[in-house]
Protein backbone atom coordinates (compact mmCIF):
# COMPACT_ATOMS: atom_id res chain seq x y z
CA UNK A 1 0.00 0.00 0.00
CA UNK A 2 1.36 3.21 -0.63
CA UNK A 3 2.49 5.57 2.48
CA UNK A 4 -0.43 8.23 3.48
CA UNK A 5 2.96 10.79 4.98
CA UNK A 6 1.60 13.82 6.66
CA UNK A 7 3.87 17.30 6.04
CA UNK A 8 6.02 16.72 9.02
CA UNK A 9 6.85 13.26 8.33
CA UNK A 10 7.71 13.66 4.52
CA UNK A 11 9.85 17.09 5.87
CA UNK A 12 11.54 14.81 8.45
CA UNK A 13 12.51 12.19 5.79
CA UNK A 14 13.69 14.66 3.59
CA UNK A 15 16.07 16.37 6.25
CA UNK A 16 17.24 12.18 7.12
CA UNK A 17 17.88 11.47 3.64
CA UNK A 18 19.78 14.77 2.86
CA UNK A 19 22.08 13.86 5.82
CA UNK A 20 22.96 10.45 4.40
CA UNK A 21 21.63 8.73 7.58
CA UNK A 22 22.66 8.37 11.24
CA UNK A 23 22.16 7.83 14.85
CA UNK A 24 18.91 9.19 16.79
CA UNK A 25 21.97 11.97 18.03
CA UNK A 26 23.63 13.34 14.80
CA UNK A 27 20.24 13.51 13.80
CA UNK A 28 18.97 15.31 17.10
CA UNK A 29 21.45 17.99 16.28
CA UNK A 30 20.74 18.41 12.50
CA UNK A 31 17.19 18.65 13.24
CA UNK A 32 17.52 20.73 16.99
CA UNK A 33 14.47 18.27 18.24
CA UNK A 34 14.23 16.24 21.51
CA UNK A 35 15.78 12.87 20.99
CA UNK A 36 12.12 10.98 22.15
CA UNK A 37 10.71 13.36 19.00
CA UNK A 38 13.00 11.52 16.59
CA UNK A 39 12.40 8.19 17.52
CA UNK A 40 8.66 8.32 17.52
CA UNK A 41 9.01 9.65 13.89
CA UNK A 42 11.44 7.22 13.50
CA UNK A 43 9.68 4.47 14.80
CA UNK A 44 6.00 5.74 12.25
CA UNK A 45 8.52 5.73 9.25
CA UNK A 46 10.10 1.95 9.75
CA UNK A 47 6.55 0.87 10.35
CA UNK A 48 6.04 2.29 7.00
CA UNK A 49 8.95 0.38 5.60
CA UNK A 50 10.21 4.13 4.55
CA UNK A 51 13.23 4.06 7.06
CA UNK A 52 15.76 1.00 8.08
CA UNK A 53 18.30 0.76 11.11
CA UNK A 54 21.26 -0.69 10.88
CA UNK A 55 23.64 -2.07 14.12
CA UNK A 56 27.30 -0.50 13.21
CA UNK A 57 30.13 -2.17 15.06
CA UNK A 58 32.99 0.11 15.71
CA UNK A 59 36.21 -1.24 17.85
CA UNK A 60 35.39 -2.72 20.95
CA UNK A 61 33.00 -0.01 21.85
CA UNK A 62 29.01 -0.40 21.90
CA UNK A 63 27.63 -0.66 18.57
CA UNK A 64 25.40 2.02 17.37
CA UNK A 65 22.02 1.98 15.11
CA UNK A 66 22.33 3.91 12.05
CA UNK A 67 18.62 5.21 10.59
CA UNK A 68 18.70 5.44 6.80
CA UNK A 69 15.85 6.12 4.14
CA UNK A 70 15.62 3.05 2.34
CA UNK A 71 14.37 2.67 -1.55
CA UNK A 72 10.45 2.79 -1.11
CA UNK A 73 11.37 6.06 0.81
CA UNK A 74 13.13 7.49 -2.17
CA UNK A 75 10.66 7.01 -4.37
CA UNK A 76 8.32 8.26 -1.96
CA UNK A 77 10.35 11.37 -1.24
CA UNK A 78 10.72 11.11 -5.55
CA UNK A 79 6.58 10.90 -6.28
CA UNK A 80 5.77 13.91 -8.01
CA UNK A 81 5.23 13.17 -11.65
CA UNK A 82 3.27 15.92 -12.13
CA UNK A 83 4.50 17.95 -14.76
CA UNK A 84 6.17 14.89 -16.54
CA UNK A 85 2.74 13.13 -16.80
CA UNK A 86 1.24 16.76 -18.09
CA UNK A 87 3.92 17.56 -20.65
CA UNK A 88 3.54 13.46 -22.16
CA UNK A 89 -0.11 13.64 -22.16
CA UNK A 90 -0.07 16.60 -24.24
CA UNK A 91 2.58 15.66 -26.51
CA UNK A 92 0.96 12.66 -26.99
CA UNK A 93 -2.06 14.18 -28.05
CA UNK A 94 -0.37 16.69 -30.47
CA UNK A 95 0.64 13.35 -32.38
CA UNK A 96 -0.70 14.48 -35.84
CA UNK A 97 -0.85 10.49 -37.83
CA UNK A 98 -4.15 9.27 -36.01
CA UNK A 99 -3.12 5.74 -36.22
CA UNK A 100 0.09 6.51 -33.74
CA UNK A 101 -1.98 8.68 -31.53
CA UNK A 102 -4.99 6.12 -31.13
CA UNK A 103 -2.32 3.13 -30.63
CA UNK A 104 -0.50 5.45 -27.96
CA UNK A 105 -3.17 6.01 -26.13
CA UNK A 106 -4.66 2.06 -26.55
CA UNK A 107 -1.65 1.49 -25.00
CA UNK A 108 -1.99 3.61 -22.01
CA UNK A 109 -5.67 2.36 -21.26
CA UNK A 110 -4.68 -1.04 -21.35
CA UNK A 111 -1.31 -0.46 -19.35
CA UNK A 112 -4.04 1.11 -16.37
CA UNK A 113 -6.35 -1.79 -16.88
CA UNK A 114 -3.60 -3.88 -16.29
CA UNK A 115 -2.09 -2.08 -13.29
CA UNK A 116 -5.70 -1.69 -11.28
CA UNK A 117 -7.47 -4.58 -12.41
CA UNK A 118 -5.28 -7.56 -12.31
CA UNK A 119 -6.76 -8.57 -8.41
CA UNK A 120 -10.47 -7.98 -9.75
CA UNK A 121 -11.88 -11.36 -10.42
CA UNK A 122 -15.11 -11.45 -8.31
CA UNK A 123 -17.86 -13.36 -10.33
CA UNK A 124 -20.31 -10.43 -9.33
CA UNK A 125 -20.43 -6.75 -9.90
CA UNK A 126 -20.40 -5.87 -6.80
CA UNK A 127 -17.87 -7.96 -5.64
CA UNK A 128 -15.58 -6.32 -8.55
CA UNK A 129 -16.16 -2.77 -7.70
CA UNK A 130 -15.19 -3.54 -4.11
CA UNK A 131 -11.82 -5.53 -5.45
CA UNK A 132 -11.03 -2.69 -8.24
CA UNK A 133 -11.57 -0.03 -4.88
CA UNK A 134 -9.02 -1.76 -2.90
CA UNK A 135 -6.88 -1.79 -5.70
CA UNK A 136 -6.56 1.91 -6.14
CA UNK A 137 -6.85 2.40 -2.42
CA UNK A 138 -3.43 0.44 -2.24
CA UNK A 139 -1.97 2.80 -4.66
CA UNK A 140 -2.60 6.14 -2.75
CA UNK A 141 -6.48 6.98 -4.09
CA UNK A 142 -8.79 8.20 -2.01
CA UNK A 143 -11.74 6.20 -2.78
CA UNK A 144 -14.87 4.05 -1.22
CA UNK A 145 -17.52 2.12 -2.58
CA UNK A 146 -21.45 3.22 -1.69
CA UNK A 147 -25.13 2.53 -3.47
CA UNK A 148 -27.52 3.98 -5.42
CA UNK A 149 -30.94 4.03 -4.55
CA UNK A 150 -31.17 0.57 -7.20
CA UNK A 151 -29.17 -0.95 -5.18
CA UNK A 152 -26.13 -0.95 -7.64
CA UNK A 153 -22.81 -0.21 -6.04
CA UNK A 154 -20.96 3.07 -6.97
CA UNK A 155 -17.37 3.66 -7.19
CA UNK A 156 -16.17 7.30 -5.78
CA UNK A 157 -13.28 9.36 -5.50
CA UNK A 158 -13.42 11.73 -3.06
CA UNK A 159 -10.32 13.36 -5.10
CA UNK A 160 -9.32 13.69 -8.40
CA UNK A 161 -6.36 12.07 -8.90
CA UNK A 162 -5.94 13.43 -12.02
CA UNK A 163 -7.11 16.73 -11.43
CA UNK A 164 -4.26 19.21 -13.48
CA UNK A 165 -4.30 17.17 -16.62
CA UNK A 166 -8.01 16.50 -16.73
CA UNK A 167 -8.50 20.43 -16.56
CA UNK A 168 -6.53 20.83 -19.21
CA UNK A 169 -8.11 17.67 -21.44
CA UNK A 170 -11.20 16.13 -19.51
CA UNK A 171 -10.73 13.12 -22.28
CA UNK A 172 -8.65 12.26 -19.21
CA UNK A 173 -12.11 11.30 -16.86
CA UNK A 174 -13.05 9.25 -20.06
CA UNK A 175 -9.89 7.07 -20.36
CA UNK A 176 -10.62 6.67 -16.61
CA UNK A 177 -14.23 6.11 -17.31
CA UNK A 178 -13.10 3.28 -20.26
CA UNK A 179 -10.65 1.58 -17.97
CA UNK A 180 -13.01 1.02 -15.38
CA UNK A 181 -15.29 -0.48 -17.72
CA UNK A 182 -13.01 -2.52 -18.89
CA UNK A 183 -11.94 -3.77 -15.96
CA UNK A 184 -15.40 -4.66 -14.07
CA UNK A 185 -17.14 -5.69 -17.61
CA UNK A 186 -19.67 -3.62 -18.10
CA UNK A 187 -21.08 -0.23 -18.81
CA UNK A 188 -19.78 2.73 -16.32
CA UNK A 189 -21.58 6.37 -16.29
CA UNK A 190 -19.49 8.80 -14.60
CA UNK A 191 -22.54 10.81 -12.75
CA UNK A 192 -20.62 13.47 -10.58
CA UNK A 193 -16.65 14.64 -11.66
CA UNK A 194 -15.07 17.15 -9.81
CA UNK A 195 -14.61 19.46 -12.90
CA UNK A 196 -18.41 20.18 -13.03
CA UNK A 197 -18.06 21.85 -9.59
CA UNK A 198 -18.87 18.34 -7.50
CA UNK A 199 -17.39 17.42 -4.54
CA UNK A 200 -16.21 14.12 -6.04
CA UNK A 201 -16.01 11.88 -9.06
CA UNK A 202 -18.92 9.13 -8.94
CA UNK A 203 -18.77 6.13 -11.50
CA UNK A 204 -21.84 4.19 -11.45
CA UNK A 205 -21.79 0.78 -13.21
CA UNK A 206 -24.69 -0.52 -14.72
CA UNK A 207 -25.65 -3.99 -14.46
CA UNK A 208 -27.35 -5.33 -17.33
CA UNK A 209 -28.19 -8.33 -16.35
CA UNK A 210 -30.02 -7.18 -13.28
CA UNK A 211 -31.90 -4.52 -15.53
CA UNK A 212 -33.30 -6.96 -17.88
CA UNK A 213 -34.59 -9.26 -14.77
CA UNK A 214 -36.45 -5.60 -13.18
CA UNK A 215 -37.71 -5.31 -16.79
CA UNK A 216 -39.06 -8.77 -17.32
CA UNK A 217 -40.30 -9.31 -13.75
CA UNK A 218 -42.09 -5.79 -13.94
CA UNK A 219 -43.50 -6.68 -17.49
CA UNK A 220 -44.93 -10.10 -15.91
Amino acid sequence: MKAQLDPGDREFLERVHRLGGGTVQEICAELNVTATAIRQRLGRLQNLELVTRVKEQHGRGRPRHVYSVTEAGQRELGDNYADLAMILWQEIRRIDVPEIRSYMLDRIRGALVQRYGQSVQSASLPGRVQELSRSLADRGFDVEVDLSASGLPILRENACPYYELASNDPEICELEQEVFQTILGTEVELTHCCLDGHHCCEFQPIDHNSSTAVAAAAES
